[in-house]
């Protein structure tokens, strides 16, 4: 470790894990865009909130810039560090700290998987309900700077309804604690939803009270064959009107062949256009009649033309990994992703505008599509070709995402749902955003990173 930075920083934080060596520069240089060549300085992985706050401090000290990582799941270069950047990875601050029955929360580090923290409300008999595929390796730190949303949104919103208090390092090295777990406080800004959603920029969160619920009832899970894309809102419609609703996927044939193909099992004899992974509680005779309506409704308006319903946990899991194991059977061909949202009132027009948008931009390029139908939100993923070079690949993708940005704007849309704008969607910001909201964000930042040293680049480029 020659670079005197470093030495300064081992010297002010003895205790402070770093890592130089070039394969572990690269592993957390990146995350799932795989666009980015990794060129970090280093990578620190502190252990106590303490030695989070020195590393800011040096950062400032030497105008060091820091890229905050958790999992690295995200699909939006949130955690790109490419520019001889320092990672901080809050991956060693993994633990449950307290506990509190009474206020029904779980205080956890920022680095603690999502699943673990499944596991450890599940301990005390209750439920941290976001939930997404990437469980197992996302961390909850990096949930809360994206404002994750996942499979289960309909029924229980996105991160930000389950964030009862927040401890972050600002970008000036302080330590705020915010809300307190506290679910009345009317005591000016809350400060705490400045960092949901913040990516990063704004500081780093160490550690996160989360509020806990009740399990769910029972819940069945169904898989739907569609007939027609233009149906798959009506199929919605009869679903929600009858049924207590945890969760409405859709996913299309090409999703479905890469999954197969991916070690999954073929859920109908026949093939067919789109599906529906829907998850609905049951628990009486009632519950399980209305279910059998709903689907027998569609059926006789010719809106579904198959379908299937779990008679075990085991056939459960086997109908979700249709829809959960999309992304890793795609993960091969480094697909370029839009990730998108409008109002679930506005869907029916915004599919049927981006469907002829991408029929008529792509017609050589395979689309696969899936989403969130039931909070609005779709995954577009376009594979590259074969031996295509994959500059020219991105520069044909980045054409058709300025078209979809502006059908967006037209629709009050979002260009990204739930992983962040990151460095693929920056440019895109201002057909979500005004003018004016994105100069207040610029004011944020500059009040708690004054120095600009938090994930640079990130959500907008610096201004002076």
């Amino acid at each position: 470790m020659s670079d005197p930075r470093l030495e300064a920083l081992q010297h002010a934080v003895p205790a402070l894990r770093l890592k130089t060596d070039a394969a572990d520069l690269e592993h957390y240089g990146r995350d799932w865009t795989r666009r980015w060549t990794p060129s970090p300085l280093a990578i620190a992985l502190p252990a106590t909130v303490e030695e989070v706050q020195a590393v800011v401090r040096w950062a400032n000290q030497h105008r060091i810039a820091v890229v905050p990582s958790g999992g690295r799941t995200g699909l939006s270069g949130g955690a790109v560090a490419a520019d001889g950047e320092l990672v901080l990875s809050l991956e060693r601050m993994n633990q449950a700290l307290d506990f509190n029955a009474v206020d029904r929360t779980l205080t956890v580090q920022a680095g603690m998987p999502l699943e673990a923290v499944h596991n450890a409300a599940r301990e005390h008999g209750l439920v941290y309900p976001v939930d997404f595929a990437a469980r197992g390796s996302c961390a909850i730190g990096g949930n809360i700077a994206t404002n994750a949303g996942g499979i289960r949104v309909i029924r229980y919103g996105n991160t930000r309804e389950w964030i009862a208090g927040l401890k972050v390092v600002t970008g000036t090295g302080d330590v705020l604690e915010l809300n307190k777990a506290l679910i009345k406080n009317s005591s000016g800004y809350d400060l705490r939803h400045l960092f949901i959603g913040s990516e990063g920029t704004l500081g780093i969160v160490v550690e996160a009270t989360v509020r806990l619920t009740d399990p769910p009832p029972p819940t069945n899970v169904m898989l739907l064959a569609l007939p027609s894309f233009e149906v798959l809102m009506q199929v919605f419609a009869a679903f929600r009107e009858r049924l207590q609703l945890e969760a409405f996927e859709f996913f299309t044939d090409r999703a479905l062949h890469h999954v197969l193909a991916h070690g999954a099992q073929k859920p109908f004899d026949e093939s067919h256009p789109y599906y529906v992974v829907t998850e609905f509680a049951i628990g009486d005779e009632a519950r399980e009649a209305a279910a059998m309506a709903a689907f027998e409704a569609c059926m006789e308006q010719g809106w579904v033309s198959d379908g299937v319903i779990s008679q075990s946990d085991a056939q459960a899991a086997q109908l979700w990994r249709l829809r959960e194991g999309i992304t890793e059977a795609l993960a091969r061909y480094v697909p370029y992703k839009n990730d998108v949202s409008v109002r679930i009132s506005a869907m029916p027009a915004f599919l049927a505008e981006t469907q002829a948008l991408l029929g008529q931009a792509y017609p050589q390029f395979e689309v696969v599509w899936f989403g969130h139908i039931g909070d609005g939100n779709l995954h577009i993923n376009v594979l590259k070709p074969d031996g295509m070079e994959n500059a020219e690949f991105v520069t044909q993708c980045e054409q058709v995402t300025k078209v979809l940005a502006a059908s967006l704007k037209r629709h009050d849309g979002s260009i990204s749902a739930e992983h962040g704008i990151g460095l693929v969607k920056k440019g895109y910001l201002e057909s979500t955003r005004s003018p004016e909201e994105i100069a207040m964000m610029r004011g944020i930042k500059r009040v708690l990173d004054p120095n600009g040293l938090m994930n640079p680049g990130k959500l907008f480029d610096a201004q002076g």
